[in-house]
Protein backbone atom coordinates (compact mmCIF):
# COMPACT_ATOMS: atom_id res chain seq x y z
CA UNK A 1 0.00 0.00 0.00
CA UNK A 2 1.09 3.79 -0.80
CA UNK A 3 -0.05 5.94 1.77
CA UNK A 4 -0.24 10.13 0.87
CA UNK A 5 -0.26 12.33 3.56
CA UNK A 6 -0.38 15.97 2.86
CA UNK A 7 0.65 18.05 5.78
CA UNK A 8 1.04 21.61 6.72
CA UNK A 9 4.36 22.89 8.67
CA UNK A 10 4.43 25.88 10.37
CA UNK A 11 7.10 28.09 9.74
CA UNK A 12 6.30 29.49 13.17
CA UNK A 13 5.76 26.95 15.34
CA UNK A 14 7.74 24.03 13.38
CA UNK A 15 4.31 21.65 14.51
CA UNK A 16 3.02 19.71 11.72
CA UNK A 17 -0.54 18.96 10.97
CA UNK A 18 -1.65 16.22 8.69
CA UNK A 19 -4.55 17.49 6.61
CA UNK A 20 -5.16 14.76 4.68
CA UNK A 21 -4.31 11.31 3.54
CA UNK A 22 -4.29 8.63 0.79
CA UNK A 23 -4.41 5.17 0.57
CA UNK A 24 -3.31 3.35 -3.16
CA UNK A 25 -3.43 -0.47 -2.42
CA UNK A 26 -2.27 -2.69 -5.72
CA UNK A 27 -5.22 -5.85 -6.14
CA UNK A 28 -2.95 -8.34 -6.12
CA UNK A 29 -2.87 -9.48 -9.83
CA UNK A 30 0.85 -10.49 -10.45
CA UNK A 31 0.04 -11.15 -13.96
CA UNK A 32 2.00 -8.77 -15.32
CA UNK A 33 4.75 -6.92 -13.36
CA UNK A 34 4.99 -3.99 -15.44
CA UNK A 35 1.64 -3.03 -15.12
CA UNK A 36 -0.98 -2.95 -12.51
CA UNK A 37 -4.38 -2.01 -11.12
CA UNK A 38 -5.14 -0.40 -8.18
CA UNK A 39 -8.23 0.24 -5.36
CA UNK A 40 -7.84 4.22 -3.99
CA UNK A 41 -9.10 6.01 -1.78
CA UNK A 42 -9.25 9.75 0.17
CA UNK A 43 -10.02 9.26 4.32
CA UNK A 44 -12.47 11.79 5.49
CA UNK A 45 -10.75 14.24 7.99
CA UNK A 46 -8.86 17.03 8.23
CA UNK A 47 -6.33 15.96 11.58
CA UNK A 48 -4.55 12.91 12.24
CA UNK A 49 -7.09 11.75 15.10
CA UNK A 50 -9.94 12.07 12.50
CA UNK A 51 -7.93 10.26 9.43
CA UNK A 52 -6.91 7.33 11.69
CA UNK A 53 -10.63 6.66 12.00
CA UNK A 54 -10.22 5.65 8.21
CA UNK A 55 -13.31 6.48 7.21
CA UNK A 56 -13.33 6.78 2.93
CA UNK A 57 -13.96 10.34 1.50
CA UNK A 58 -13.77 9.30 -2.22
CA UNK A 59 -13.08 6.19 -3.89
CA UNK A 60 -11.80 4.79 -7.53
CA UNK A 61 -9.75 2.70 -9.46
CA UNK A 62 -6.81 2.26 -11.99
CA UNK A 63 -6.68 -0.09 -14.04
CA UNK A 64 -3.12 -1.44 -16.36
CA UNK A 65 -0.89 1.58 -14.71
CA UNK A 66 2.53 1.08 -16.43
CA UNK A 67 4.09 1.01 -12.68
CA UNK A 68 7.52 0.82 -13.85
CA UNK A 69 7.49 3.01 -16.80
CA UNK A 70 6.99 6.32 -15.20
CA UNK A 71 7.52 7.94 -11.79
CA UNK A 72 4.99 7.35 -8.33
CA UNK A 73 3.66 10.86 -8.73
CA UNK A 74 1.65 9.72 -11.98
CA UNK A 75 -0.05 7.11 -10.19
CA UNK A 76 -0.75 9.75 -7.57
CA UNK A 77 -2.07 12.60 -10.09
CA UNK A 78 -4.53 9.29 -11.94
CA UNK A 79 -5.75 8.29 -8.53
CA UNK A 80 -6.86 11.70 -7.59
CA UNK A 81 -8.54 11.98 -11.52
CA UNK A 82 -9.89 8.86 -10.74
CA UNK A 83 -11.85 10.42 -8.08
CA UNK A 84 -12.68 13.47 -9.43
CA UNK A 85 -10.47 15.65 -7.75
CA UNK A 86 -9.45 18.85 -9.71
CA UNK A 87 -12.53 18.72 -11.84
Amino acid sequence: MIIVQVKLLSAVTGEATELARMEISNDGDHSNHRRGNYSVRTLRGRSTTALNKRVTQRAGEIKDFPRLAIHVWNLVATALKSMKYAE
